[in-house]
Parts: structure tokens; sequence; C-alpha cells
């Protein structure tokens, strides 16, 4: 049996090539025929996206991802379409599976010219085999131009394997990159198509395994791991008809500073929203009355420093800091003083960046940064992150001990050094206020009913992220507001209501 499921793995370029070097030569798949499987696999996609397109261009490489290209054009030539192939390299440079590839395609009829920008005026849907995972520098000069000619036109691209321009292990734009409609990716899932801006670049991504057999994965380390909607459910028992709220332990949120008392009660709701038993606010005394009135079921306290923490604290199974806190003397004091306590600690926002300040190792807690913040806390610049979010988050892990979740499309959640998981759930809606305060207390509720931090993290990040897309689905992204994902949080928290399909 594999250590990993296959298809919830995902790769590097590295090991996607080991992964053919080993179909080819141990298997005795012969390279072209892995060839024409891919060429067939990306002719369906354009066939089912675009089933009415008459006209096609085709933009081939260099490499094994231009011989794909010359499949493609093949069999959508003996389809009937009127094929253009486009070649950014003599065919004297072709090698291999890729020469053989271009020698089937004229001797079916197809006559490729040398890449020029105009004719691709008249294509319904681009072809883009360009570059594949090999790529690792910046695309300047004709290379640039081509990719940049592609992304211009407004025929639909479905990119070979990835899309021409992207890091294949980390999602980062290597200089310029092609906006594909859909990308069909083979034998490998590759983590950059997953986080960074492989999602934005990606369009709906297709996968086929071209025929290889699930054995041949073994003993390859993943780059990461996909989040398994089937494997957290089990994390979701059902709960026993003798439970009592004592069983499912006692959130204490600490926040909110003077004009942002909302920021600790959305996160006070989530906490509760997904089985936290008991849910306390610790915010400054102006907010504690108005609170308690807006929120009957979130005990709120007055607190004027860490001195009265203590008793709040004795009763707490987990606390939860940052929503609303501020970066003044009131938000460091009550702060520095949680560092000290052994209870499971889940840091957000304004506490980020007071650890930022004054960084601290400490274990068993939750770090739950946007890419700003992860900046800060390893002294560096949000670009440096989005560059390697997986890189990132591991750095962040070490460094402090933690279990963090990188957020941002393809949420990265890391802990220690072993391979990282990352989300594929979550909508442009999110990008507004009190999203990440809700995804605080989703996660400190988890952690309260008993789960590691890492199973907290996990699941709280897929519970958020299908809760936002509910939310959107029902109302529409633009609009779409933190307590939206309230209800949605309560439904799919129970078992019977999770999305086992993603």
């Amino acid at each position: 049996m594999l250590e990993h499921d296959p298809e919830w793995t995902l790769y590097r370029a590295e090991q996607a090539r080991e992964l053919d070097r080993r179909a080819i030569e141990e298997r005795g798949i012969p390279g072209y025929t892995l060839m024409c499987r891919a060429g067939e696999a990306v002719f369906a996609v354009v066939r089912e996206c675009r089933p009415g397109a008459r006209r096609l261009a085709v933009v081939c490489g260099a490499g094994n991802n231009g011989g794909d290209g010359f499949v493609v054009a093949r069999l959508a030539h003996r389809a009937g379409r009127e094929v253009e192939v486009l070649e950014l390299v003599e065919a004297s440079r072709l090698r291999g599976d890729a020469a053989t590839a271009r020698s089937e395609c004229v001797a079916a009829g197809v006559t490729p010219h040398t890449f020029d920008a105009a004719r691709l005026a008249q294509a319904e849907v681009i072809v883009d085999a360009v570059f594949g995972t090999g790529l690792d520098r910046e695309v300047g000069g004709a290379w640039r131009a081509a990719l940049e000619a592609i992304d211009g036109r407004d025929a639909p691209v479905v990119a070979v394997d990835i899309p021409s321009g992207l890091h294949a292990d980390t999602g980062a734009v290597l200089g310029v990159a092609v906006h594909a409609a859909a990308t069909v990716t083979f034998i490998a899932r590759k983590a950059g198509l997953y986080s960074g801006e492989g999602p934005a670049y990606r369009g709906t991504l297709y996968f086929d395994a071209l025929g290889v057999p699930a054995d041949l994965y073994g003993g390859l380390e993943p780059a990461a791991l996909r989040l398994d909607p089937a494997g957290l459910a089990r994390l979701l028992s059902p709960r026993p008809r003798s439970a009592h709220k004592g069983c499912y332990g006692h959130v204490l949120l600490v926040g909110g500073e003077r004009g942002m008392g909302g920021a600790l009660r959305m996160a006070g709701a989530a906490a509760g929203r997904v089985g936290a038993g008991l849910v306390s606010l610790a915010t400054r005394a102006e907010h504690a009355a108005a609170l308690s009135a807006g929120a009957p079921e979130l005990m709120a306290h007055g607190v004027g420093g860490p001195g009265d923490l203590g008793a709040l604290l004795g009763r707490a199974t987990v606390v939860a800091v940052g929503p609303g806190l501020g970066r003044k003397r009131w938000g460091a004091d009550l702060f520095g003083s949680l560092l000290d306590s052994r209870l499971p600690l889940v840091v957000d926002a304004d506490a980020l960046n007071l650890l930022a300040r004054d960084p601290a190792v400490r274990g068993n807690w939750v770090l739950t940064p946007h890419p700003g913040e992860a900046a800060r806390l390893l002294g560096t610049d949000a670009g440096a992150i989005q560059r390697d979010r997986y890189a990132a988050a591991r750095a962040l892990a070490v460094r402090y001990g933690a279990v963090v979740v990188l957020k941002g499309a393809g949420t990265v959640i890391q802990a220690g050094e072993g391979a990282p998981w990352v989300a594929e759930v979550g909508n442009p809606g999110m990008a507004s206020g009190g999203m990440g305060d809700v995804l605080t207390g989703v996660i400190a509720g988890l952690l309260a009913q008993g789960l590691d931090p890492a199973a907290a993290a996990r699941l709280g990040v897929y519970l958020h992220g299908a809760a936002a897309d509910a939310a959107a689905r029902a109302g529409g992204e633009r609009g779409l507001l933190a307590t939206d994902l309230l209800p949605e949080l309560r439904r799919l928290a129970n078992p019977h209501q999770f999305p086992w399909n993603g």
C-alpha cells in the first residue's frame, strides 16, 4: 500500500521527471506513447471546453512540451479542425520523441510555421505547448514576446502540463506567464499549480495519469499534500447523547482594542459555530457590555492588563489572541503574558506583528499570517513570501516552533519540517475585512474540542474556505462578508453536512 495517495499528493518538477523515467525505463512504456497519450488528453479537454471551435493555434516550444503540442495538432487536423502550428525553434533543434511528434504531424498534412503573433488572430482556441516543468529562470527575448502575444488574445488558452512561464515547484511567475482557461497536467500533480500564482494562471485544472501504474509513485516524498475532504471529515466524530458543554472546551479570545471590538465578536462567534463548548472574550472594558448584549452566547470581560487574565486563563482550555488587539501598550502587555501560558495558543493579526518585534519560540501554538505578516516575521518582504509560499511556511514553522497557516490563494499549512498541506477551497470574495478573525475563531474552536494543532489548522482552513465558497454560491463573491460564513460553518462542521467531495 502506498504511504501517500497520488491523488492527494503534489510533486516537484524533478520528481515528475523521475516518474517519467520510471515509466519509460522500468515499466517499458515508450516515451512516445506517453507523449501521444498526453496529446490525446489535451485535445479531449479542448473538445470538452470548446466543442464548437473549428480553428486552433498550437504554439510549440523546444522540448517534450512542444512534442505534446504537435500531437494535439495532428489529432485536431484528423478531426477536421483548421490547425495553425507555430514553432518557436527550428525543426533541426528538436530531438527524440519531440522530433518524432513533429514528423508525424507533418506527415498527417499539417504545415508548421515560424511563430508570428499575427497568425493567432483567427484562433478560437490556443494550445500553449511552449514551456514545460523544466523552466526555472525568467523568460526573456522572443520567448517573452510570444507568451505576451498568447496572453494578449481573446481566445481561451489550454495549457499543456503547466501554463508557460509558471514555476512548477512554487507557482511563481518567471517574468511573464500565460493565463490559461484550462490546464491539463500529467502523471504528477505539480505543487506550483496549487499555490502562489498557480491558481490564478492555471484556470480549470485537469489531471491525467497517462496510464502509468499506481505503484510507480512509491518512495517519493511529497512536495505537498492536498487537503483530503474525506480524511478531514473523520475528525468530526458524532457527539454522544450524553454530551455537555464541558466536553468541548472553553475558548478564551483576547483582543478588541478601542474601536475594534467587532473583530473579537466575529472570532468568538466562529469558535462557537464550529462547536466549542464555551467562549469567553477578554477585551477593553468599554466593549464588554455591547459584546454581551449583541452576542449573549459569548461571555465578555473587560480587562485592563495582564493581571486581569489570571482567572480567565484558569478556566480556558485554549487561547486565541490577535483579533482587534492593536499594537499599543495594552495589547503588547496582554500578548506578552500569554506567551508564558501553557495553554494551546492561536496567534493572528496584530499579535503576529508584536511577535515579529520580539520573536519567541513556543510549542503548542498556531500562527496564521497573511503574506505581509509572514514577511515581517521572517524579516523580508511580501514579494519574497509569494515567490515561494511553501518555503516561507516551512521557514516560519522552524523559526517559531509553530504550526503555520500561511493564508492566501492556496493556503499552506506547515507543521515541522515535513510535507506541507495546501488548500483548494476559498474564493476572491474572501478579500474583505474580518475573514482572518473568523479563521482564528474556527481553529481555536477546533483546538478546544481536542484536536491537535496541525489537525485543527487543516480542518479549520478547509471549513473556513468551504464556508466561504458555499456563501459565495448563494449570493456571489462581491460583497461577501465575514459574518456570512457563520451559518455555513455550523452546517459544515456537522459530519452529515461535510462536503466529502470538495
